[in-house]
């Protein structure tokens, strides 16, 4: 997932955007996770690395698609992280093929016209 992400680090903003969640959501994720821990440069702006931004992805899943609460997510980061983050990556794959085959089909809609 990171492989995506050119940048080395992102502000809270651009996160915000890219995750379509609240600022104030990630802000209080980082209190609720461990795992979740950005940088902050010397004026105290948060930087969030690639690898941040997939721990919120998986935070996002567990919460938002999964329907788990804050403690049940944080528990199934702790148990199991490596499995986590395996679907929730299969579940990205399949959803963006979807998404093209969709395309696929709405284009070949058109044509047949």
């Amino acid at each position: 997932m990171a492989d995506e992400l050119t940048k080395k680090y992102y502000r809270i903003g651009d996160v915000s955007e890219l995750l379509d969640l609240p600022q104030s959501t990630l802000r209080f994720w980082e209190h609720e996770f461990s795992e979740l821990r950005p940088q902050r440069s010397n004026k105290g702006i948060r930087r969030y690395t690639p690898n941040d931004i997939d721990i919120l992805r998986v935070i996002k899943f567990l919460i938002k698609d999964k329907g788990l609460t804050i403690e049940g997510a944080r528990e199934h980061l702790k148990r199991n992280r490596h499995a986590v983050d395996r679907r929730h990556q299969t579940i990205q794959r399949l959803q963006e093929i979807r998404r093209g085959l969709t395309e696929l089909l709405d284009s070949m809609g058109k044509r047949g016209r």
